[in-house]
């Protein structure tokens, strides 16, 4: 929209009703959408967080296979050295060298037990992180469909109201751009300090917009002139008189069906 110069105090009232009526209109849209880009987000985040675990306990489950590997490989190797020191046995010259081979035949079969027992607690600890993982690998099936179905959900909503959102989006900048920075500055400030993004409101049965403060009705006279922007003393927003506000949406509210 061209800037306007030299504008009414009405004419600004009126653009700013009109931006109130567009950005509220761009609130809706995403109301619809409400929580689901945060709740996929956050599936996305957990199921990121569940593959890694589940790469790490596989990891952690080959380093447990090849540590049962290797205990078995020295099993082996104690055999070897038992039939190797028991077979010297048969040659000693002295009793002091048969004691001595003795010994490194105890020694090599507290080895294999010892190995042995190591086997036994990684097979159990294999077990266990086996069920872990299975629990993990069913939760992640879930998750990963329960995404798929949000994803779905959020992508037909996106579909629906994408283009009107950002053709709004274009609207509101250039209504924004027409308006003197000034107001669009308290109009900003106002938006963001409350809870529905409503910074100019008509009067409703005496009151602004959402609030229960009544307006003096010598205020009520002078916001109905339209000769100068009054705020509401409880709320801080802009007050349009009921008549103004009623005849832009209905002007709005046509354009936005053409959208």
């Amino acid at each position: 929209m061209a800037k306007k110069t030299e504008a009414t105090v009405e004419d600004k009232l009126r653009e700013l009703y009109n931006l109130q009526l567009i950005d509220s209109r761009i609130d809706e849209i995403r109301n619809v959408r409400g929580e689901l880009p945060l709740e996929v987000q956050d599936l996305e985040d957990e199921i990121a967080g569940l593959t890694t675990r589940l790469e790490k306990l596989d990891a952690h489950l080959a380093e447990l296979n090849e540590n049962i590997k290797s205990k078995k490989n020295q099993i082996e190797e104690s055999k070897g050295l038992i039939e190797k020191y028991t077979e010297q046995q048969k040659n000693v010259r002295n009793n002091r060298e048969f004691n001595s081979l003795s010994k490194e035949v105890e020694f090599q079969d507290l080895e294999m037990q010892l190995s042995e027992k190591h086997i036994r607690e990684y097979k159990a600890q294999i077990e266990q992180q086996n069920v872990v993982i299975e629990t993990m690998k069913e939760r992640l099936a879930t998750r990963n469909d329960h995404l798929k179905h949000k994803k779905a959900e959020l992508s037909e909503i996106l579909k629906e109201t994408e283009k009107e959102e950002q053709a709004l989006m274009k609207m509101s900048d250039d209504y924004a751009e027409s308006i003197e920075p000034r107001l669009i500055k308290a109009y900003k400030r106002i938006r963001s300090s409350v809870k529905n993004g409503l910074a100019v409101v008509p009067i409703e049965r005496g009151a602004s917009g959402g609030s229960y403060f009544t307006i003096p009705p010598q205020v009520q006279v002078e916001i109905a002139s339209r000769k100068k922007i009054t705020t509401d003393e409880h709320s801080g927003r802009i007050l349009v008189d009921a008549s103004l506000a009623q005849e832009q949406e209905d002007s709005m509210n046509s354009l936005f069906k053409k959208l």
